[in-house]
């Protein structure tokens, strides 16, 4: 049996694990080891020194990262599941368990958001305080002695990028270089830094060299399943910036040692131009007005531009809809048929289960165009068949009853791209395993491999045998429509 699925490797963890558990506690004990870290409810010392035998055994197997779930007596006979979730499965940060994260079903496949291009915005012009002849005339008073780029230089890095420089950017690389320090700078090291630190000073912000320009496309963001199916993006009719994860308007120029500064030539209706933007690195979508005109913000050495204020923008359709499937408190049947509306995207209905639950109908928005996203807890529809009203879905999280009634129907809707299985807890994680494998089987992806291993943890603990008999372990790929075994 290889270490990997023998019950001694992992005793030490599971024991670690049990003593710590409440005696109250049901349910099985779950994480994830990886070769480099681990996902366990352990202080870091006892998580690495209880996890170490793991990962030898990762390491030893060529196996990356394995999720496991074991179910243990009072007596200490306890049934080990470890899983292999392969390339279509996308685990979810925090606590991880057998059967859970994202399916990716499309090789590939990024959510709506992260394929979103900015809108036209016919007439869009530079702001009144653009003036690049000004801009160049500043810095060279503030930079006599710099040395900036050729017209070659700034056509081969427009053919780079595929578009444009506005005049306020190519103003600013006609007088410096930036040069950054080290192999990509004239070779001089502390000449590099100091006519660095010259342009930076003279412009208010961390410049990056010309060389370095990007636009900040959405690749540059987390674009994990989990995340984005939902997160929803909306424009309002007034917004100065358009509410994207990513454009190839945005050109990066430069940072505040954590955050990017570009210059936007993707304006929302309200913006301008060549405005400069600031995209927080915390963030995942949007980007926040930082200035009107580069020209303004270097003559004041970016110090933030204060827009004169006008009347609110008008707030976008609503675009996701979070609602409980319970009685009371607002919410009842018809919570639903209160959220449509031609723009919602993101549907997440909460609360299944519960004492009192109204399990809801999706009637009041079948048929609507954009809903590409639905997450809904065990126990939350009232008839999961109904999913076929919603076209549009890419991405659908069902608890595992929803899924079976679907998979054994022939009717989980053809054009997702990605799946989850949502769980209350008390789930076994054979089921769960045999549910997520019938729905990858649908796509023809690679399956979530199950190793079950049975031992004994206390004082005798005796070596592991494989449940299915036979030195190789049991290996199992989960059962239902369409499942099979890896």
């Amino acid at each position: 049996m290889p270490a990997l699925h023998a019950f001694a490797t992992w005793e030490p963890l599971l024991t670690l694990l049990r003593a710590g558990r409440p005696a109250a506690r049901t349910g099985a004990m779950t994480g994830s080891v990886a070769v480099a870290s681990w996902s366990l409810p352990l202080d870091r010392e006892s998580g690495d020194r209880a996890a170490a035998p793991v990962q030898r055994a990762l390491v030893e197997a060529g196996v990356r990262e394995v999720v496991f779930a074991a179910e243990t007596a009072p007596d200490g006979g306890t049934v080990l599941h470890v899983c292999e979730t392969g390339p279509a499965v996308e685990l979810p940060p925090g606590p991880r368990s057998p059967g859970r994260g994202t399916l990716v079903l499309v090789d590939g496949a990024v959510a709506e958001p992260w394929r979103r291009r900015p809108e036209p915005v016919p007439g869009a012009g530079p702001a009144a305080s653009a003036d690049p002849e000004l801009l160049e005339r500043t810095l060279r008073e503030r930079l006599p002695d710099a040395v900036g780029v050729t017209e070659e230089e700034i056509a081969a890095t427009e053919e780079r990028l595929g578009v444009a420089l506005p005049e306020e950017l190519k103003a600013l690389y006609r007088v410096t270089r930036v040069f950054p320090p080290g192999p990509d700078g004239s070779g001089d090291w502390e000449a590099d830094f100091a006519e660095q630190q010259a342009a930076e000073s003279a412009v208010g912000c961390e410049l990056s060299s010309l060389e370095h320009l990007f636009t900040f496309d959405p690749t540059f963001r987390r674009g994990e399943w989990w995340h984005a199916a939902t997160t929803a993006v909306a424009t309002p009719p007034g917004a100065a910036v358009q509410g994207l994860v990513g454009s190839p308007g945005w050109i990066a120029f430069g940072s505040n040692g954590g955050d990017t500064f570009a210059v936007d030539l993707t304006p929302g209706p309200g913006g301008h131009l060549g405005q400069v933007v600031l995209i927080g690195h915390e963030e995942s979508i949007g980007a926040e007005l930082y200035g009107e005109s580069l020209t303004g913000l270097v003559l004041n050495r970016f110090e933030r531009g204060v827009r004169d204020a006008g009347p609110p923008e008008p707030r976008p359709a609503a675009v996701t809809a979070a609602v409980t499937a319970v009685t009371g408190g607002g919410h009842g049947p018809d919570a639903l048929g209160s959220a449509a509306h031609p723009e919602l995207e993101v549907v997440r209905i909460l609360g299944g289960g519960r004492p009192g639950g109204t399990p809801l109908g999706l009637a009041p928005i079948a048929g609507l165009p954009r809903v590409r996203t639905l997450v809904a807890g065990p126990g939350t529809l009232a008839d999961p068949l109904e999913v076929a009203g919603l076209p549009g879905l890419e991405y659908l999280a069902l608890g595992p009853d929803e899924w079976r009634v679907l998979l054994d129907a022939g009717a989980v809707p053809p054009g997702l791209s990605a799946a989850a299985v949502e769980v209350r807890g008390d789930e076994r994680p054979s089921e769960l395993v045999a549910v997520a494998n019938a729905v990858l089987a649908l796509w023809d992806r690679p399956l979530i491999t199950r190793t079950t291993v049975e031992g004994r943890l206390g004082p005798s603990a005796a070596e592991g045998r494989s449940l299915s008999g036979g030195d190789g372990g049991g290996v199992e790929g989960g059962g239902g429509s369409g499942g099979g075994g890896r």
